[in-house]
């Protein structure tokens, strides 16, 4: 039997923001959207994605999983005020991309930090005695400097995470690997100009991505709503947005926009500690 009709969600695009730092959190997250998303059987995704980037391997599993999503159904990308890095690679995983003419993108590359706090313990008279099973146990420790065959095995290891990247953006936009190089040394560019280089499909707003992902599936673009997947925020977030936790706990002089931006800084400074040592798909400006 042919049903009149389609079902609720089969009329609608679902709609996932991936903000801020890519990290465990926001993997988790997306990832469960996405299960959503085709158990509901929507026919196309909006995602938009406003991030600076994260870690690897969390912008990795992001990125399979909605290029396994591409089989069944549609996905647009919309770069926001900035989609750089990692951000850039989960963009990869749409079929098409359309980006604002200022959104700041790019940065096409691995870092990897460390803290050498060598001289600040010597001061302070404080020392450590390691006992390790090899030479490299305790590589990027904090109490001292990196020795040449260190820094060698570290650079071995983003020059392979680096070739991934360059290899996925070069697969997913049908460019060649030495056409990616070329670009792809770390800097950043506008939307404009990712145009021109074939990272980016099209210049236009989210309504604009809104209005193709309907089109892709032959939908109304005019009649066509988004069904946002909302990510679930961070406690510390939650309570710092709530009014009544605001004057309980915080000076009545900040304001919203303050305690925004206390929240942003916390959830910053939680990336920072967390992923110490650990190379990253991120732009720092």
């Amino acid at each position: 039997m042919v049903w009149p009709f389609k079902p609720r969600f089969q009329k609608q695009i679902a709609r996932i923001e991936v903000n801020g730092a890519i990290g465990s959190a926001t993997r988790k997250q997306v990832l469960e959207a996405l299960k959503t998303v085709e158990e509901k059987r929507f026919p196309a995704l909006l995602l938009r994605i406003d991030s600076p980037g994260g870690t690897v391997g969390d912008s990795q599993e992001i990125y399979s999983a909605l290029k396994r999503l591409r089989s069944k159904v549609k996905i647009v990308a919309s770069f926001g005020n900035i989609s750089a890095s990692g951000g850039v690679y989960i963009g990869m995983g749409a079929e098409h991309i359309m980006a604002n003419p200022g959104t700041i993108t790019g940065s096409i590359g691995v870092i990897l930090r460390g803290n050498n706090l060598e001289r600040l313990l010597d001061k302070v008279g404080v020392s450590f005695k390691v006992v390790k099973s090899g030479p490299y146990k305790d590589i990027l420790a904090f109490d001292r400097q990196l020795t040449e065959p260190e820094e060698h095995i570290l650079q071995e290891l983003i020059d392979t995470s680096y070739q991934q990247f360059v290899q996925t953006v070069a697969e997913a936009r049908n460019l060649t690997l030495e056409t990616v190089r070329s670009f792809a040394d770390g800097r950043i560019f506008t939307g404009q100009q990712a145009v021109e280089l074939g990272v980016v499909d099209r210049l236009g707003t989210e309504e604009d991505a809104r209005r193709w992902a309907a089109e892709l599936v032959g939908l109304d673009p005019e009649k066509t709503k988004c069904y946002t997947l909302e990510e679930r925020k961070p406690l510390l977030t939650r309570l710092l947005s709530n009014s009544s936790t605001e004057q309980r706990i915080l000076p009545q002089i900040l304001n919203n926009r303050q305690l925004s931006g206390l929240a942003m800084g916390l959830d910053w400074l939680e990336f920072e500690l967390s992923t110490s040592g650990l190379p990253l798909w991120l732009y720092r400006p």
